[in-house]
């Protein structure tokens, strides 16, 4: 099936060639004017696979639409490109800290933002079981409740609905949080550099940078806080990262 994605630009020239390049790219694209127009078209239509989206609008800007769509159980799982003319690296970070997935500065070729929502899109699907038929390294074990839940302590990753869990309760995040929380739930205890979590979580995308990882980790911790279980993700100095419910 062709992948569905919704483009929101309130510039129609922006907006009409971004449809009709990915068209081209064999995407099914619907569009709306402004972030307003974006959320009547989320609850009246079945859900994109992707969102591009214009940070610079009136109204209901793409900062602000991406933190709303974030909030929401229902939505905050859709990954989402920022476009904007503003790309200095303070822009970027606080682009990245609303819940994109990826940044897109203007100008821009329309190969280069195909390429980029390929790329977001094969970030979504679920990944293999273990990073690259490695083994964890020596800490607490991940509890494979059946064939569709792993557990840590009181975390629970459902893999078929996609939804992390404290308990019964949801955990609300987006999908590169998700993904992340993931990995390390399938290798609680292991320390990661922020290289091997950009290849694990990235692949062989350049354009991403190592401080990324920083924000996704930034935003993990925010999700599992209300629950209290920020702390399980942990700082290894001088390394990266590991995961582990032994805080």
């Amino acid at each position: 099936m062709k992948p569905k994605i919704l483009v929101v630009d309130d510039e129609a020239p922006i907006r009409n060639m971004l449809a009709f390049s990915l068209n081209r790219a064999e995407m099914d694209v619907d569009v709306a004017a402004d972030g307003d127009q974006a959320l009547a078209r989320l609850d009246g239509a079945p859900r994109p696979d992707l969102i591009v989206l214009d940070w610079m609008m009136p109204g209901l800007d793409g900062l602000q639409l991406t933190r709303t769509l974030r909030g929401r159980d229902d939505l905050c799982d859709i990954p989402i490109i920022l476009l904007t003319a503003r790309g200095n690296e303070r822009d970027r970070s606080q682009g990245l800290d609303s819940g994109a997935d990826d940044y897109v500065v203007k100008p821009f070729s329309t190969r280069e933002l195909i390429s980029r929502v390929r790329a977001v899109l094969r970030r979504a699907r679920p990944s293999a079981p273990a990073p690259n038929g490695e083994s964890p390294e020596a800490g607490p074990a991940a509890e494979t409740v059946d064939e569709t839940r792993i557990r840590v302590g009181e975390l629970v990753i459902d893999l078929e609905s996609r939804r992390a869990l404290a308990g019964d309760r949801p955990l609300s995040m987006g999908p590169t949080e998700y993904r992340l929380l993931r990995l390390f739930m399938r290798h609680p205890g292991r320390a990661w550099s922020r290289g091997q979590l950009l290849t694990e979580l990235w692949g062989d995308d350049r354009a991403v940078e190592e401080r990324t990882v920083d924000v996704h980790i930034r935003r993990l911790r925010k999700a599992l806080e209300p629950t209290g279980h920020a702390g399980y993700v942990q700082t290894v100095r001088g390394h990266g990262y590991r995961f582990s419910d032994v805080v």
